[in-house]
């Protein structure tokens, strides 16, 4: 009979063996990633699997490195970076019943602007995040076509430069990887000495991940306040995880959780429309119940850091703000459109803030606590605007 592992004590190890050869930005990160490579061995007790992706603005940042020793620690690792499409689904759907863990270095080559003709191999990474969603394919030659089912259902990790699609990226762990400071030291990785120790706290880990699976397949984890709809999807399996192993994990866990979703709201803002939304209340309608939408181009284009004064070569006008903004709806279900403003020069299109109110509230992340830009619409005023 196995003696039962401690999960906790284990999980320090997996945390240990990371922190020797990975320089990661946060400590939430290495909760997650030694939390992740548990998670790969436990798939059939769950109904999704979060991608984990390794991202940074610029190479040289410890991306691949950071790939290479994740995949010491997950069950049948399969390289992925010139697989094919029918490759994967046949791996994935094999009859060996070894589902491998998959991990695509570059994956900007995919997602990215050099992506070319790669649709196949994005829409098993979309697909493969779900269980049960297989994607089907016809099978055979000319009339002898059938179609098959191919299950994609896998953990996936990658790493790559820049950002990744919005369907990628809401189903995923981001670790934003940077460059190495010169007082930030790694051990020295020789894959004939150290991928050894990986592979046996792989085999630990699928040791503890037979003897937890019945108790985590039934698991309902308590998730952090506000951490609902994909974000719930990605973590709920993780905490799961953590909740099983013990010790400081679960507090850790959801820590990490918590942290590593602001950091992703902050960062990504999930799109140009909510990046938009989100300006558009936490630094112009500031104070104001409206503005011209001449004033409210002008406020846009001048923010530091922001995308509205070169928007594919030219600043945000008034034409595409209408449209962009037409996307969303008022209180009243209707699309939030420009309304006229009296002002002391006559009568300006532009928009209200408590048509903006009701999206603000439903896609926008809430302001930092320490920000003194959170916008509350105020009461509409009679007085003309000075402009």
């Amino acid at each position: 009979m196995t003696d039962r592992i401690d999960g906790a004590a284990l999980l320090n190890e997996v945390e240990a063996f990371h922190r020797r050869f990975n320089v990661f930005p946060t400590e939430a990160a290495y909760v997650a990633v030694a939390l992740w490579d548990a998670h790969a061995h436990l798939l059939d007790c769950f109904e999704s699997t979060p991608r984990l992706a390794f991202l940074s603005p610029e190479p040289g940042s410890g991306k691949s490195r950071a790939l290479e020793i994740v995949e010491t620690l997950v069950p049948n690792a399969m390289a992925a970076v010139d697989a094919s499409a029918a490759a994967l689904f046949r791996a994935v759907s094999g009859v060996d019943g070894k589902r491998p863990t998959i991990l695509f270095d570059e994956i900007d080559t995919i997602f990215g602007p050099k992506a070319g003709e790669n649709e196949q191999l994005r829409g098993f990474i979309n697909a493969g995040h779900r269980r049960n969603r297989p994607m089907f394919r016809c099978v055979g030659d000319g009339a002898n076509q059938t179609v098959q089912a191919f299950h994609s259902y896998t953990a996936v990790a990658v790493a790559g430069l820049g950002s990744l699609p919005d369907t990628i990226r809401d189903r995923a762990v981001i670790i934003r990887m940077r460059r190495r400071a010169r007082n930030e030291k790694v051990e020295p990785y020789r894959t004939r000495i150290h991928e050894r120790e990986g592979f046996a706290l792989r085999d630990r880990l699928a040791t503890w991940a037979e003897q937890v699976s019945e108790h985590i397949a039934g698991a309902w984890p308590e998730l952090p306040d506000g951490i609902t709809d994909r974000p719930a999807d990605v973590w709920e399996p993780l905490i799961a995880i953590a909740d099983a192993a013990g010790g400081d994990w679960p507090h850790r866990a959801r820590e990490g959780c918590v942290t590593l979703v602001k950091a992703a709201q902050t960062t990504d803002k999930h799109s140009l429309g909510i990046r938009l939304l989100t300006d558009l209340r936490d630094y112009v309608l500031i104070g104001v119940d409206k503005l011209p939408t001449i004033a409210i181009l002008d406020r846009l284009n001048a923010l530091d850091d922001a995308p509205w004064a070169d928007l594919d070569g030219k600043p945000l006008d008034n034409r595409r703000l209408a449209r962009m903004l037409g996307e969303y709806m008022t209180a009243d279900n209707t699309p939030i459109r420009s309304r006229n403003i009296r002002t002391a020069g006559g009568v300006l299109k532009g928009f209200h803030a408590e048509d903006l109110a009701d999206a603000w509230a439903r896609y926008c992340p809430l302001p930092s606590q320490d920000s003194a830009t959170a916008a509350t619409p105020l009461q509409p005023s009679s007085e003309p605007l000075n402009l």
